[in-house]
């Protein structure tokens, strides 16, 4: 029986007209180890996320996945996370718990298994993984080789059947990659597990593989036994044949009639035999970088620097020096130090002893490092990306230096082809593959044309064949005398281009020398080149250099882009908001009524021991507060374009649906009869069992939502997190009395999410919140006002009485805390503090309370102003790339799932994912909690 059986398969993601997957047909048998092999966008990790469905991406899937026979989508949740084991490339991201032996146990737990089994299992996959030295540690003092081992070992204590690894080696030393992969071979070839494993750097795994699968452009482009692969690639002239082990490079470029080898201990033979019948020549070393002689470009003298006081130190004395024209590489271990020696060498950390210089200048007294001296790409490219697309965000990095808009463009082109990105440029940074977004993040760095050149981490996730590229983008900067420092585990990279080696041990640098001798002198920090010839060839380290020796013919090194081509132009014109220049008189208001508005809020706030601040005086300083801060929003106010419309719900889909009626009348009616009955018969006194029983009825008709299934935490996770920022928005503004951003985070929920949303953030934003200012018999109140705005602004959006822009969402926002929260609370204290209220101690209420109400109606509408836009536009994403859809037929019988599509811009709610030939992994319930989700 075959593990999986793949059928037509065909997946686009949201948004997207081009195939991520397209067609794709192949079997994986049981007891293989099968590699998946392509360039940086190919589809390999997608692929990798359709064989279980709780990782699947959201998009438009077709075709069929058997798993053993049976339909994929026929397996529950509990049943996948069994059977089906992955491990991602960042393992920081699948570790869940905080100590070594629960994160063993924890998925066992999920599954129900007794104790002990579990007992049994840690205790074998301890003994297996040679885990037992550090069982009892913290996760966070494991270095990166071990999270990725313990995160191999959680998974293989549920025993899976079929282990699944999306690039595991891609942040790991050479050292722990070849032992976490010789784990992997021993697991495949002692327990007969299925393994399917995508990567990069293929020298080792390509001898433990029984077959080699080699995508391009979502198809198999090549599917056999790794020699087989490796002769089909070089007769197609493939650029995925230099990602081939170097010993199939070498023979492929050296004349003779030998078998082709795969392993080193088989290019040694090779070698052997081919040195018997032809001479080698001599391997002379490369000529080193620029003179050392000169002021070096960047250095770090004696550095010591630690995270915490009383934490171990980092770096130890840590001195090196990089020359201009140089590339001084840095390779050691994980948890070495490397990456924070880059950080100090920035200015992002400061040591506790040292000096870091700048051609021979203290840090301390240089300006701003980033204006044209340095530029640093970290290893996580993420940290770069701030704009919803590629086009933006590169343009982003242009913005505020004096160039002019022709000169940008032109600098902007040459970046977009030199890093080929002409096809990415209208996609989400955080949509592209690993090696499209390290891509991104490099030409958003060499936009800064910088001096020194910092790079964290570079070739990661790239292909071999942009690995040639970017190794010209290095030459090319080195010619124009950019020092250039590089964190690195790719040591064949380093052998093949750098001008000094440095190996990092314990903080600081124990030794270092040009490639040559670095790498010649090295056992396991070496290159496979050199493990292959060093008995024949003692100064070769690089394939170029065996090649060489044979003589064979060394391809000559890609070209880069002539700097003349314009940037390519959009599909599709963006909706760019083109804003009016200020001028002088309306600056010159600005900030006369913002520095009013600072003098009189200081003298609203304070504390009544102000004479005449007392009554109505009171009443008219807030309105006379709200007068200016109208006159200041009014003053910085720009006019631009308008984007695309999608300010309200199109005509044909404002209809309410059943469920949001019933979710009404659950609203306006239990909710209010719950706190009637708190208050007549449990005398305010069972507060926290009514606020429960609030809860309870609010979250009725969200799970209305949902048709009867179980929601994912995809989808509730968006509502969490927006009640998480409404209660930190209220902690953060404590010390201002009433002003508060919570009622904007609930009329956007409701905006974005539907009615039902809103209403729970509001009423779940208030009760725990009031966890820290203090549950009462008012918490009841609160959570029902605040909810029934966020109710009504979902709604209203829906019915198109509310529009999305700003303006309108900050009149509602105004008028709805006084007329709806201000409306309910007011009276809610004449109820909970008087056993007899009449109605002058309501009116009487209103009146003390309307100045407060109207501090909470402007800070609403402050923070609608300038959080709307940019979180609905957020949110609009999320419902989009997470599958949160909108149903646009009814389903009259009820007996058939709803025609459902992508929810866009000009719909809000939340509602079940979209439908496909194969069903989406979001149609499963889950009654355990993969540990990998």
């Amino acid at each position: 029986m075959d593990s999986y059986t793949i059928r037509g398969l065909t997946f686009s993601y949201p948004e997207q007209a081009k195939k991520a997957l397209d067609g794709m047909t192949f079997t994986v048998r049981q007891g293989e180890f099968a590699v998946l092999a392509g360039p940086s966008g190919c589809g390999k990790s997608t692929l990798l996320r359709q064989l279980k469905t709780a990782l699947a991406p959201h998009g438009t899937l077709g075709g069929e996945i058997l798993f053993e026979g049976r339909p994929l989508t026929a397996l529950d949740q509990r049943e996948q996370s069994a059977r089906i084991g992955f491990v991602q490339q960042n393992p920081d991201n699948q570790i869940v718990t905080d100590k070594v032996w629960h994160e063993l146990a924890f998925g066992l737990e999920s599954l129900g298994c007794d104790t002990p089994t579990i007992r049994g299992r840690v205790a074998e996959m301890s003994s297996f993984f040679g885990i037992q030295t550090w069982f009892y540690k913290n996760v966070t003092e494991l270095s990166g080789g071990q999270k990725q081992l313990l995160n191999l070992a959680s998974i293989m204590a549920m025993q899976p059947s079929v282990l699944i690894l999306d690039e595991p080696t891609s942040q790991l030393d050479p050292i722990a990659a070849a032992d976490f992969l010789a784990t992997v071979w021993k697991i495949n070839r002692e327990l007969g597990t299925t393994v399917i494993m995508t990567e990069h750097r293929l020298e080792e795994v390509f001898p433990m593989s029984d077959r080699v699968l080699v995508m391009d452009c979502g198809k198999i482009l090549c599917d056999g036994a790794p020699a087989e692969v490796g002769e089909s690639l070089r007769g197609r002239g493939h650029g995925m044949f230099l990602a081939m082990p170097t010993p199939m490079r070498i023979y492929a470029a050296v004349p003779n009639d030998q078998k082709c080898p795969v392993t080193v201990r088989e290019g040694r033979l090779w070698l052997d035999s081919y040195a018997r019948a032809h001479p080698l020549k001599e391997v002379f070393p490369a000529i080193p970088g620029r003179g050392r002689d000169g002021m070096p470009a960047a250095a770090l003298d004696d550095v010591w620097f630690k995270y915490e006081k009383d934490a171990p130190d980092v770096l130890r004395g840590l001195s090196f020096k990089a020359y201009r024209g140089e590339l001084l590489a840095i390779l050691g271990g994980n948890g070495t130090g490397k990456t924070t020696a880059l950080s100090v060498l920035s200015g992002i950390n400061r040591p506790y002893r040292g000096r870091v210089l700048f051609e021979g200048q203290a840090l301390e007294m240089r300006g701003a490092l980033f204006d044209g001296l340095l530029g640093v790409l970290p290893q996580n490219p993420q940290a770069l990306f701030v704009k919803k697309t590629v086009r933006e965000d590169l343009r982003e990095i242009l913005k505020g230096r004096k160039l002019s808009t022709g000169d940008q463009d032109r600098r902007l082109a040459y970046v977009v082809r030199l890093c080929r990105l002409e096809e990415l440029l209208e996609r989400h940074p955080y949509d592209l593959s690993g090696g499209e977004q390290q891509r991104a993040a490099l030409a958003k760095v060499l936009l800064l044309d910088p001096k020194i050149l910092l790079l964290d981490e570079p070739t990661k996730g790239l292909d071999a064949e942009f690995k040639q590229v970017f190794a010209e983008i290095l030459q090319s900067l080195l010619r124009r005398d950019v020092a250039v420092v590089m964190v690195s585990h790719d040591v064949e990279f380093c052998a093949r281009h750098a001008h000094r080696c440095a190996l990092f041990f314990d903080g600081a640098i124990v030794t270092e020398a040009d490639p040559h001798a670095f790498f010649s002198g090295n056992s396991f920090y070496t290159t496979t080149s050199s493990r292959m010839a060093r008995h024949l060839l003692p100064s070769a380290v690089t394939a170029e250099d065996v090649i060489i020796a044979c003589g064979g013919a060394v391809p000559p090194p890609p070209p880069l882009p002539e700097d003349d081509a314009p940037l390519p132009a959009p599909e599709t014109a963006p909706p760019v908001e083109t804003l009016e220049k200020l001028p002088l008189w309306r600056k010159v208001l600005a900030g006369i009524s913002g520095a009013a508005l600072l003098v009189l809020a200081y003298i609203a706030l304070s504390e009544p021991d102000i004479p005449w601040l007392t009554g109505q005086n009171r009443m008219g300083l807030y309105i006379v507060l709200l007068a200016v801060a109208a006159i200041l929003s009014a003053a910085i106010n720009r006019r631009g374009e308008k984007p695309i419309d999608n300010e309200q719900v199109p005509v044909g889909q404002r209809r309410l649906s059943r469920r949001t009626a019933a979710a009404a009348a659950m609203i306006l009616v239990a909710v209010p009869l719950t706190i009637f009955v708190g208050v007549l018969w449990l005398g305010d006194r069972k507060y926290y069992f009514i606020s429960l029983l609030i809860v309870i009825e609010t979250m009725l008709p969200f799970f209305f939502l949902f048709e009867g299934r179980r929601p994912q935490a995809r989808e509730l996770v968006v509502i969490a997190v927006l009640c998480a920022l409404g209660v930190a928005g209220r902690a953060a503004f404590f010390m201002l009395p009433q002003f508060k951003p919570v009622a904007a985070m609930v009329i956007i929920a409701g905006v974005a999410f539907g009615g039902e949303s809103g209403f729970l953030v509001g009423a779940v934003t208030m009760l725990v919140s009031n966890m820290l200012y203090g549950q009462g018999p008012w918490t009841p109140w609160q959570m029902f006002a605040m909810g029934l705005i966020g109710f009504l602004a979902g709604v209203l959006f829906r019915k198109g009485v509310l529009r999305r822009s700003r303006l309108p969402l900050c009149i509602f926002g105004g008028l709805a805390v006084i007329v709806f929260y201000g409306g309910l609370m007011n009276p809610s204290v004449v109820i909970m503090y008087n056993d007899h209220p009449t109605w002058p101690m309501f009116l009487a209420a209103y009146i003390q309370g309307f100045p407060f109400d109207l501090v909470h109606a402007a800070a609403t509408v402050v923070f609608l102003w300038f959080l709307s836009r940019p979180m609905l536009e957020k949110l609009d994403r999320i419902k989009v790339k997470y599958g949160l859809v909108e149903a646009r037929t009814e389903n009259r019988r009820g007996l058939e799932r709803p025609d459902l599509t992508i929810c866009n811009q000009q719909v809000g709610g939340l509602n079940p994912p979209t439908s496909s030939k194969l069903p989406s992994s979001n149609m499963k319930n889950s009654r355990v909690t993969d540990r990998l989700v």
